[in-house]
């Protein structure tokens, strides 16, 4: 797979993880895509961290002066669903601490066995600011991280994270080209399976070391 066609992979299964009425809140990058592949039948509320409850797509209508009325977190252009709200950033943030969010999907520069999570910053590189992830991993009610399973050919998924922390033992569940994992307190699980892949082969490319689910299942 291309990494863009990685990239809608991992969406389509996340999107799975969606129920309806959930209120969900989308890290930048890979999470944004999620949304095209929720079933029509499920309707979920996206909350953005800069102020707003019912974030929707963009419907492509461009101001006279060129700028947008509504951007999610990331700077690109939204819409608001009809019955969406906008409120400041003490409100916002009074809805994720306040445990109103169902779930939290976000990508992640590492994650290891024991549920800790460091995605906002590498040592040594410039970073624009840690957002809302702070928060959010440790208000959602369930934490997803979807990502590629490795940078430049190392892994990702360790036995301890070697970049500053965003939380500790939060993360729920990891989602990436290779397969589908749950954080439990005996460790890894690895639930699904992406059938391009050996286990042998996943597990190589994971530093910590997985737990075969007794119902292992093919990635849908």
């Amino acid at each position: 797979m291309t990494k863009d066609e990685i990239k809608h992979f991992i969406a389509r299964r996340v999107a799975r993880e969606l129920a309806n009425g959930d209120v969900v809140n989308l890290g930048i990058g890979l999470p944004t895509l999620i949304p095209q592949y929720v079933p029509s039948d499920v309707k979920i509320t996206l909350q953005a961290e800069n102020g707003f409850i019912g974030l929707c797509a963009h419907d492509g209508n461009i101001r006279e002066d060129g700028n947008y009325y509504v951007v999610d977190p990331s700077g690109n252009p939204a819409g608001i669903e009809h019955d969406g709200m906008f409120f400041d950033s003490s409100f916002s943030f009074t809805i994720i601490r306040g445990g109103h969010v169902d779930k939290t999907i976000l990508g992640s520069m590492q994650v290891a066995e024991n549920g800790d999570i460091a995605n906002w910053i590498i040592p040594g590189k410039a970073v624009h600011g840690m957002g809302g992830a702070m928060d959010l991993v440790v208000g959602a009610k369930k934490v997803i991280v979807a990502m590629e399973h490795t940078q430049k050919g190392l892994p990702k998924i360790l036995q301890r994270c070697t970049y500053p922390l965003t939380a500790k033992g939060v993360v729920d569940m990891i989602v990436t080209e290779m397969g589908v994992m749950n954080i439990t307190p005996q460790g890894i699980v690895l639930s699904e399976y992406n059938p391009n892949f050996t286990i042998n082969e996943i597990q190589a490319a994971t530093e910590a070391a997985l737990i075969i689910s007794d119902h292992l299942s093919p990635m849908a």
